[in-house]
């Protein structure tokens, strides 16, 4: 499994509607993709401002797939629907490593 960590900075005032939004356009998007295994949002408590994405996939090679023009046709759908800007502050790749039953 891999992970796709993307840090987001987005207003207080703005986050519930982008948390609905994401839901309605991105996530439903990435269920028709192979390898799409789920998605969570993480709040930090310390920083209203924070949003965390953790997006798991099957595998590297299913996630990277996606055309870039698909990525870029719903990043745009996605933009106009929302009317605010946020910011991207980090985007990282994570591969997921089960260790055996040490019992």
């Amino acid at each position: 499994m891999v992970i796709e960590l993307l840090k987001f900075r987005i207003s207080p005032k703005d986050r519930e509607k982008y948390i609905q939004r994401d839901a309605e356009i991105w996530t439903a998007a990435l269920v028709d993709y192979p390898g799409f295994l789920g998605k969570e949002l993480w709040i930090n408590p310390n920083d209203p401002e924070e949003l965390v994405m953790v997006i798991r996939w099957e595998t590297r090679q299913q996630w990277k797939s996606i055309l870039q023009e698909e990525i870029d046709a719903i990043t745009e759908k996605f933009d106009k629907d929302l009317k605010f800007t946020y910011e991207i502050v980090e985007s990282s790749e994570y591969q997921v490593r089960k260790f055996p039953n040490s019992n």
